[in-house]
């Protein structure tokens, strides 16, 4: 999703703030949106969005047509414009879930990681059920991928643009492009050769505009053409083109011209480009590919922006755009004319790139690691940011490619090292620079596609890995049952390791599973499977927490004496390892299952022992509320005078800030444990 006006389907058709041409067309939808539809004509209320459809081959401005329209109209939509692009540079489609979470974003909506298609799209629809937006959908490649996002209201437009028509919506209106009118034509011409070549021979401009057919992008690199040879007249590029013969498009004739006069080096680098992940450069992926500099590949890149042949994108940083229309011709010479080795070898030197500034990108976070800070001193200069704050803005505008980048080289299944170890680093780079919750919905797409390799290429302990970080997402927003199944497989996948590190948090994670769906015997005894892993494996810490988990289970369950039992386990595990704010947490939760239990008069005593170590910890939240328990028992014991005195303490800690005790038990958070943790342990210890 951009807010850039570049046409992905060839050209600029905007520059310098003036839209060439196209007056009829516009005028034509301008005049759509104020028509009425059939269900208006029929005394009905319009009950989806309007949909106007601009169709044309790629190439012909159709992209740049709609974001003149969405510019002109904008205003009367006062929840803004929403853009989203529905196929990849080689035409697959974009999946309708991941287009549907984008626009979710872009309205500051949750997306619940893992959420299926049809809840996005219900959750988009409600989103925009009370607002009036724009919606511009381009390069939509079914009418699926279009109906499944139509707002529920007539106050929203749909701007929607395709090779052909959407048949199957309703009263979707089509405007169908040719070539510009022959004025536009040359204007655009002039704009790149000045206006002495076409004034001194304007049958032979005239002649050029027809043999393009008046098509923009092949008059974008028509112009580009004249513009690097100055001494050439408009009459030279014309025969040029008539030598090509009729072979093809008029496009494609304009592309193999304009390629076959480019150096060697540039048009390898060209060639290339057509592996670039999502159709977007940058220098250091032109670099990466063609094995050069990111200097020259920067300052090549430049040159075909003004040939015509890419589009720079607007950004803070250097970034380019594949048109299109050009990708699938890219593709085909690179398939002819480098070998599949040469090919493979340049995406490993990408992917091997995306690697490094990766991990520049996560180490620069790491200020106090000097073991971080050696290794980023050891990078060259020029994969080495500035600040985090330089990190954290790559990190999110190369997102995208980022994360193409991923789903590409799992899709190969030939480069699954280098894959690997890209999802490994994307994910603690994201981590780092955003956290795990705003991260969430794009590490759930990147633990799948861990697992994918993991199953292809057999590797149990990356595949328990991937399931147990995909059980936690699914916990985390609320499908626990899904969250169960996956942990019970990543149990089956530890034990095919021998990876006890993956068995003992897959049981500990069935337990939690289980506690949070109410099913506490289930819990309580994968609790204790887990907790006798870590007492064999003297692992004292987890076995602490473990008591805790079963305590909680049992309180759940109404088994009082069985959670005392657990509780004063905890207490002691943590006493001897030395944890004074886990010590204080676990004396709390004892006091209060005392309380449960009938027994005020220990509930007291051992409430006053956690305020104790609380103090210690310095938990100064955790202080003032056992002293609200402290004096919610004491009035039960019939003294008012002390309630109130340690009631007045916790005022007194927490002043305005102090909330109320929760009547229930607390329900113990499950171990907080990295999410990309597991993955981490099977990647190559370099990286």
């Amino acid at each position: 999703m951009t807010d850039q006006a570049v046409d992905t389907s060839g050209v600029q058709l905007s520059a310098e703030g003036h839209f060439l041409g196209r007056t009829r067309e516009l005028k034509e939808l301008r005049a759509d949106i104020e028509r009425a539809g059939l269900d208006t004509l029929s005394g009905k209320k319009a009950p989806r969005a309007r949909v106007l459809l601009i169709a044309g081959r790629p190439g012909s401005g159709r992209t740049a047509l709609a974001e003149e329209l969405v510019r002109q109209v904008a205003d009367r939509y006062g929840d803004g414009v929403l853009k989203a692009r529905l196929s990849e540079p080689d035409g697959t489609p974009v999946p309708v879930e991941r287009t549907a979470r984008e626009l979710l974003a872009a309205l500051d909506r949750p997306t619940p990681a893992g959420a299926a298609e049809d809840d996005l799209t219900a959750a988009l629809r409600e989103a925009l059920a009370d607002r009036s937006a724009l919606l511009l959908l381009d390069d939509a490649v079914t009418v699926d991928q279009v109906d499944a996002l139509l707002p529920d209201t007539p106050d929203c437009l749909v701007v929607a643009v395709s090779d052909g028509p959407l048949t199957g919506i309703s009263d979707v209106r089509p405007c169908t492009l040719g070539g510009l009118d022959t004025k536009s034509a040359l204007e655009l011409l002039t704009r790149h050769t000045g206006s002495v070549r076409i004034t001194v021979d304007p049958c032979a401009a005239e002649g050029l505009v027809e043999v393009c057919q008046a098509q923009p992008a092949a008059l974008t690199m028509a112009g580009g053409w004249l513009a690097a040879r100055p001494k050439a007249a408009v009459a030279d590029l014309a025969k040029h083109l008539h030598a090509e013969g009729d072979e093809g498009t008029p496009l494609t004739r304009v592309f193999r011209l304009a390629y076959g006069s480019l150096p060697s080096p540039a048009a390898r680098i060209l060639r290339l480009l057509s592996l670039a992940p999502a159709g977007l450069v940058d220098p250091h992926t032109a670099s990466a590919l063609a094995g050069c500099s990111v200097g020259g590949a920067r300052t090549t890149l430049d040159d075909f922006v003004a040939l015509g042949l890419l589009h720079a994108v607007e950004s803070p940083l250097p970034q380019y755009e594949v048109p299109a229309c050009l990708h699938p011709l890219l593709t085909s010479l690179a398939e002819t004319q480098d070998r599949p080795a040469e090919l493979q070898l340049a995406r490993a030197r990408m992917l091997e790139r995306t690697v490094r500034l990766l991990q520049s990108c996560r180490a620069i976070t790491e200020t106090d690691n000097p073991e971080a800070r050696e290794k980023l001193q050891g990078m060259p200069r020029s994969l080495r940011f500035p600040s985090p704050r330089a990190a954290e803005d790559w990190l999110r505008i190369r997102r995208p490619a980022l994360l193409a980048a991923a789903r590409l080289a799992v899709a190969d299944g030939e480069l699954d090292t280098l894959a690997r170890r890209l999802m490994s680093q994307l994910v603690r780079a994201m981590v780092a620079h955003f956290g795990t919750q705003a991260a969430a919905p794009d590490l759930y797409g990147i633990h799948r596609l861990v697992l994918d390799v993991a199953e292809r290429r057999e590797l149990p302990r990356e595949k328990a890995a991937a399931l147990l970080n995909l059980g936690d997402l699914d916990a985390q927003t609320g499908r626990t049952a899904d969250a169960l199944v996956r942990y019970r497989a990543a149990l089956d996948a530890g034990r095919a390791a021998n990876d006890p590190y993956a068995t003992g948090r897959a049981m500990e994670s069935v337990g939690g599973a289980h506690l949070e769906l109410g099913d506490y015997d289930r819990a309580a005894d994968w609790f204790g499977r887990a907790l006798a892993q870590r007492l064999a494996r003297d692992e004292r810490a987890d076995a602490a927490r473990l008591y805790g988990r079963i305590a909680a289970a049992h309180t759940y369950a109404g088994r009082y004496g069985e959670a005392l039992r657990g509780w004063r386990a905890a207490v002691a595990g943590y006493r001897k390892e030395g944890d004074v704010g886990a010590h204080a947490r676990a004396l709390s939760e004892l006091a209060r299952v005392q309380e449960y239990a009938g027994r005020p008069e220990e509930s007291l005593r051992t409430c006053q022992e956690a305020v104790e170590w609380a103090r210690r910890a310095e938990d100064v939240r955790l202080q003032a509320a056992l002293q609200l328990r402290l004096a919610d028992t004491l009035e039960h014991l019939g003294d008012p005078t002390a309630a109130a005195l340690h009631r007045g303490a916790a005022e007194r800690l927490l002043g305005e800030e102090l909330a109320e005790p929760e009547a229930e038990p607390e329900r113990p958070d499950p171990p907080k444990h990295d999410p990309d943790a597991c993955e981490i342990r099977s990647t190559p210890a370099e990286d």
